[in-house]
């Protein structure tokens, strides 16, 4: 595969080395890229309009003329859209005891520890609004992925070419695998116009806090905050792999007929216009790539038309029958994301 050429889009790590090196913000953006890895993949721009980023994106191609000695040449022009993606704000409040916090020492690393799983439930849930959040339905949210990506039918949308269906038909036992090609011309992330990217991560300090019965206690105060959308400049770069049925009916992941996710991953490859124009990456969850993964050892089981076994045997000299484990497919690397569903219902 091709070298991915050279972006100006940030990771959150690469934002986190340019902030002042104080620690805590630093440490929340490397923390959140350590456990989420379509998060550590995304590529973030800061957006043009203050709630969110507007995109002319180009509609259709100017027509050459093709013309005899004497004739001349009919005018053409390109036609161009204009795209808005908005942002949504993720909050958080963390409330420590302030006698706790004495008892531990107070320091910046406990309270740390303290707020994780503050931070873990915001990482779950921004990972879920950036695949699943449909701000048509939730205005408050950005619009995520698979509302762009929701229809079979080109006269619905034309992302429709860009989504390969597994053809289960068990309703709400679905999956996907997504495939993004990340660049700045392309898909990526988006925070508001004179902010900065990530989580940040503000100490209240001291305050009144109150219990489950309404009475008050002394407390130390974090707050989080992430303003967050997704911007997809090109629906070409994204190609969705829809309706992987996980079930153990006929034609599910745990059948004896399973949907062949190497075909199928290979198709959507081929849907990329050119994977060197940005930085692509496959997502799936635990439990997909674990059949990805059987299958690329042994292959999927042959169809009446197919067989596919034969040319995919990877297998080792090992004579227990480990499976081998792989971290890239053509080159483009494989990440796990356990907020892709397992429930998704059928795209139609």
């Amino acid at each position: 595969m091709a070298t991915a050429n050279i972006t100006t889009a940030y990771t959150l790590a690469d934002f986190a080395k340019n902030l002042d090196p104080d620690g805590s913000i630093a440490d929340v953006a490397e923390l959140l890229s350590q456990k989420n890895e379509m998060l550590e993949d995304m590529m973030w721009i800061e957006g043009n309009l203050p709630t969110g980023h507007r995109d002319s994106v180009r509609t259709t191609l100017p027509t050459p003329t093709w013309r005899r000695l004497n004739q001349g040449i009919d005018p053409s022009k390109t036609t161009e859209a204009q795209v808005t993606d908005g942002i949504g704000m993720s909050e958080a409040l963390a409330v420590i005891d302030k006698d706790l916090a004495i008892l531990n020492g107070n320091s910046a690393a406990w309270r740390l520890s303290q707020n994780k799983g503050f931070l873990e439930g915001i990482r779950q849930d921004m990972a879920a609004q950036i695949l699943y959040a449909n701000s048509n339905l939730a205005p408050e949210k950005p619009m995520g992925f698979t509302p762009r990506y929701a229809s079979l039918s080109t006269a619905v949308s034309q992302t429709a070419n860009n989504i390969i269906s597994g053809a289960g038909a068990t309703a709400s036992q679905q999956s996907s695998i997504w495939l993004v090609c990340w660049g700045d011309d392309t898909v990526r992330g988006i925070f508001p116009k004179g902010s900065q990217a990530g989580l940040k991560d503000e100490d209240m300090g001291e305050d009144w806090a109150f219990d489950d019965t309404n009475k008050r206690y002394r407390a130390l105060i974090s707050h989080y905050q992430w303003k967050a959308g997704l911007a997809i400049k090109d629906w070409r770069y994204v190609v969705r792999i829809a309706n992987i049925d996980t079930s153990a009916n006929a034609g599910g992941l745990r059948s004896t007929t399973p949907p062949d996710l190497v075909d199928l991953v290979d198709q959507a490859i081929a849907r990329i216009p050119n994977l060197s124009y940005g930085r692509p990456a496959l997502y799936m969850n635990r439990t997909v790539k674990r059949q990805f993964n059987k299958q690329r050892n042994r292959g999927a089981p042959a169809s009446s038309t197919v067989n596919l076994t034969t040319i995919r045997d990877v297998s080792t000299d090992d004579k227990r029958g480990v499976i081998k484990r792989f971290e890239t497919y053509d080159g483009i690397p494989l990440r796990t994301v356990d907020q892709i569903l397992n429930t998704e219902a059928v795209v139609a």
